[in-house]
């Protein structure tokens, strides 16, 4: 396959990496910088003790580089960039598709959150959209190299709109299995797409408000009940609009789901604690470090945001989502409020409750 990925992120420079190593024809679209370390010395992927380097990889500063020569004719293109770039990503990559004169590739997503497959299907068409979920933890250590962080190697797949793309899904699913994927594609990708939101959410928003450590925010009992009422208002609007969760990767969301809604917080807590240590570690999430970094952009629409949206489409009521999401859009967009909130806990349940 001739594969385009459209971000050189940690996710993309794992499976673009992965792909190239084990025959496919990857092209890379990263930063300048990024794109003069890989031809320097190639594409590093460190796992456990081993070190890979991947020199079979093509890495281009733009999608119009990326369309420039003859071999410009992709079979499909992975957006692996941020939620909020999506849809400047789709406006180059049609433009570039445009000006060389060919037909643009199906699209795989594997970003987080909710919403990009319906962007990229506004660009395309539904039926040439793939959803994709990836639970591996992977960490860029400088340019040009990641480390996995567990290795982990899973990802979903799923047509965005039900029997599309068959031929082409079986094909990527073909490649990524060659390459170590363990891929298990969903009859929906819905379900599929929001139960990854479901892992997404956790220990995200509030440790980007706090400032803190996803271990020193689940320490205290309180915000993690906070953490609990936001996912019982997730559960309960996917509920109400008929989307159930889905057992991702190792992750049993069908037994999960409904122990989260019923079962008592004293129970929770606890494990809820290990499932954040085992998951996170001691890596921040990303909703602080775009936050923290000076982005001025964030993901937090596409995650605790998403469950507002379909909260109001379903009529139900989703105040703890509402807060974080106006909160972390707040001290996004000034910046110098992010000390008068930074260990304020009490602050943040109040405002959750409300």
């Amino acid at each position: 396959m001739n594969i385009l990925i459209v971000g050189a992120g940690a996710i993309g420079c794992l499976v673009g990496g992965k792909l190239a190593a084990h025959g496919q024809t990857v092209t890379l679209v990263g930063r300048p910088r990024f794109v003069e370390a890989v031809q320097a010395r190639g594409l590093i992927i460190q796992e456990l003790s081993a070190t890979e380097t991947v020199h079979h990889v093509r890495a281009v500063a733009s999608l119009a580089a990326a369309y420039a020569g003859a071999d410009n004719a992709y079979d499909l293109a992975v957006l692996t960039v941020k939620s909020y770039d999506t849809a400047a990503a789709l406006t180059e990559l049609a433009a570039a598709a445009k000006t060389a004169g060919v037909a643009l590739p199906s699209v795989v997503s594997l970003q987080n959150g909710v919403g990009n497959e319906e962007t990229i299907g506004d660009v395309l068409g539904a039926q040439r959209v793939i959803a994709g979920t990836i639970t591996t933890p992977v960490t860029v250590v400088e340019t040009g190299v990641i480390r996995i962080d567990k290795p982990d190697h899973r990802i979903g797949l799923s047509s965005w709109v039900a029997d599309s793309n068959q031929p082409l899904l079986i094909e990527l699913t073909q490649a990524l299995e060659a390459s170590g994927f363990g891929v298990r594609c969903y009859p929906h990708a819905q379900g599929m797409k929001w139960t990854k939101l479901l892992m997404n959410m956790m220990a995200n928003a509030a440790c980007a408000i706090l400032d803190e450590a996803p271990a020193s925010v689940f320490a205290d009992p309180a915000l993690v009940d906070m953490e609990i009422a936001a996912w019982r208002e997730a559960l309960a609007v996917m509920r109400q609009a008929g989307i159930r969760p889905v057992n991702l990767g190792k992750y049993p969301f069908r037994v999960l789901a409904p122990l989260i809604r019923l079962a008592p917080n004293g129970l929770l807590r606890p494990l809820l604690r290990s499932q954040v240590a085992g998951a996170r570690g001691g890596k921040m999430p990303s909703l602080h470090i775009d936050l923290h970094s000076g982005k001025g952009r964030s993901e937090v629409d596409w995650l605790n945001g998403a469950v507002v949206r379909l909260g109001k489409q379903v009529g139900l009521a989703t105040p703890v989502n509402r807060a974080l999401t106006e909160t972390v859009l707040a001290l996004t967009a000034e910046p110098e409020m992010r000390v008068r909130w930074r260990g304020e806990h009490r602050r943040l349940v109040a405002a959750a409750a409300h």
